[in-house]
C-alpha cells in the first residue's frame, strides 16, 4: 500500500511540475505598444532626476535621423549605444526611441559631464540596464545585449 501511495504521489508531483512549467512566461515575451510606452515612462520617471543637463544641446530631428546616429554624432563614433541618454533627456517629447519623427525637439545631454560625476554615472548604468530590459521585451536581443555590455562597462 505504501508503494502505491508513493508512486501516486510521484506521478501527481510530476504532473504538477509539468503544469507549472507550461504556465511560466518569459521576461522576453513581446508586450503591447501601450505597455512598452508605460515601461519606458516608468524607467524615465525613475532615472530622470539623476541626469545632468548642464551643457545640454537642443536638436531638431530631421528626416533620416536615428537616435544611435545622433549619439554617434554627439558622443563619438563608438558611442552610438548612448542613445537612451538622449531619450531620457527628451522623454517629454517622445517615449519610445524607435518612434522619433522630423520636427521633434530633442535634448542632447553632455555625456562627459554625466560620466565624470560618480552619482550620474551610477544612475546612467542603472538606467541603461533598465532600458536593456525593455529592449528584451521588444524582441530586440542584439540591442539588449549591447546596452547591457555598455552598462557593465561603466
Amino acid at each position: 500500500m505504501k508503494k502505491i501511495a508513493a508512486v501516486l504521489t510521484l506521478i501527481s508531483l510530476a504532473f504538477l511540475i509539468a503544469a507549472c512549467a507550461s504556465q511560466q512566461t518569459s521576461n522576453t515575451e513581446p508586450i503591447s505598444a501601450n505597455s512598452i510606452e508605460e515601461a519606458f515612462q516608468d524607467v524615465y520617471d525613475e532615472h530622470r532626476s539623476g541626469l545632468i543637463l548642464t551643457g545640454a544641446k537642443d536638436y531638431t530631428v530631421v528626416r533620416g535621423d536615428t537616435l544611435s546616429g545622433l549619439a554617434r554624432k554627439n558622443y563619438g563614433d563608438d558611442n552610438g549605444y548612448f542613445f537612451p541618454l538622449i531619450m531620457l533627456a527628451s522623454s517629454d517629447v517622445v517615449l519610445d526611441p524607435d518612434l522619433i519623427e522630423p520636427g521633434m525637439e530633442l535634448t542632447v545631454p553632455d555625456l562627459p559631464k554625466n560620466l565624470d560625476n560618480p552619482n550620474a554615472r551610477k544612475q546612467l548604468k542603472e538606467f541603461l540596464t533598465d532600458i536593456a530590459g525593455i529592449y528584451g521585451q521588444k524582441q530586440k536581443p542584439e540591442i539588449q545585449r549591447d546596452l547591457l555590455d555598455l552598462a557593465n562597462s561603466l
